[in-house]
């Protein structure tokens, strides 16, 4: 395998190419997960592999709980379908959970006030109740448990991982909370061994061309575990050998089509096609990545992909009567920006509101 022909093959297999899904469910179903920290964003990414599903069309199957929010890897909040999100969360959150003691310390939190915080939120939750985070915030307040710097929040971000709660739809601009096990029904527990192996047999069908390391980054395991859930699934995966590293993918994977188009994407942030992987070289040059990903602190912004390679970064301003966009290229791109312009036209239709105004101008 050629190491130009990565990104093709990544963007087919995460269907930003090629066939996309009817039903929106089906993305989490297929990917995985996706990382939805910032929840606009991982609307989007959902978005731009379906048909013809709009905001509004995915923010119903989160309310018909078709798909479910919640910390299911790396400590951060996914998309996940619900069949898998117990399972995830019982060997790879709990992971985050047994490397939580320093920071319960920070926050004087201990596991005393965690079930008595606990039982606060189900008397308030149960019954198929839901409540948005200021609102929890307030009842932890009014019964003594102090909620400044940080303390709130990584109270729900602990509990959401230890299974008792996760999010529920929005209420307005509020993410409300509701109680997992009256959300998502009960499904068939597997042992660590199957988790590991259904983890990479997702991910390599969705995510390959990819490494060990790749997948050990992406589920924030270890890479014993990554090679273990690989090894489980060896006679179903293709292996390749680029400059001495080896990757995987499934077997079963169907081959991309050269030039499939549209060859520009606007791809949002966090979106897997970038975060997936722990080396992203193939398809981010060195040069650009700190626009990317400013102050290299986890925070993925909004890319523009062009011949599968990660071009420029854009951002929109929602107005009352259309959004206005504005692209800040890597290099000078004249006979892109009608593709470009296009691509914007995608997301505005997703949406549901006109494009408005568009600029172009070369990052510094």
């Amino acid at each position: 395998m050629r190491e130009s022909n990565i990104p093709f093959r990544r963007m087919h297999n995460l269907h930003i190419t090629g066939a996309r899904m009817e039903q929106s469910e089906h993305v989490a179903q297929q990917l995985g997960a996706l990382q939805a920290q910032d929840y606009h964003q991982a609307l989007w990414a959902i978005g731009i592999r379906t048909q013809s599903a709009t905001t509004a069309d995915i923010e119903q199957i989160i309310e018909n709980r078709k798909i479910v929010l919640t910390w299911a890897m790396r400590g951060t909040i996914h998309f996940v379908h619900p069949e898998n999100i117990r399972w995830m969360l019982k060997h790879l959150a709990s992971r985050m959970l047994a490397q939580d003691g320093r920071r319960l310390q920070q926050l004087e939190l201990n596991l005393e006030i965690i079930e008595r915080c606990k039982r606060i939120i189900y008397d308030a939750l149960q019954g198929n109740k839901r409540i948005s985070r200021p609102n929890l915030m307030q009842l932890l307040e009014e019964n003594g448990f102090h909620t400044k710097n940080q303390r709130g929040y990584h109270l729900l971000w602990y509990l959401a991982q230890s299974s008792f709660i996760c999010l529920g739809p929005r209420e307005g601009k509020q993410q409300t909370f509701v109680l997992l096990d009256e959300w998502v029904p009960a499904a068939k527990e597997i042992s660590r061994v199957e988790a590991l192996a259904v983890l990479a047999e997702k991910y390599l069908a969705s995510h390959g061309p990819a490494t060990v390391q790749d997948l050990a980054w992406w589920a924030g395991i270890t890479l014993s575990d990554a090679r273990q859930g690989i090894e489980a699934i060896r006679s179903r995966l293709v292996s390749e050998k680029i400059s001495g590293q080896e990757y995987w993918t499934a077997d079963n994977a169907p081959v991309y089509a050269v030039n499939e188009e549209p060859a520009v994407y606007l791809l949002p942030g966090f979106d897997e096609y970038l975060l997936g992987y722990k080396n992203r070289s193939a398809i981010l040059s060195a040069a650009h990545a700190r626009h990317v990903i400013p102050g290299n602190n986890g925070v993925f912004m909004p890319t523009i992909v062009i011949d599968g390679q990660v071009s420029g970064i854009w951002k929109r301003t929602v107005k009352t009567k259309g959004i206005d966009i504005e692209f800040n290229l890597f290099a000078s791109l004249k006979d892109r920006e009608e593709s470009i312009i296009e691509a914007a036209g995608r997301y505005c239709g997703f949406m549901g509101l006109p494009l408005a105004e568009t600029s172009f101008q070369l990052v510094q």
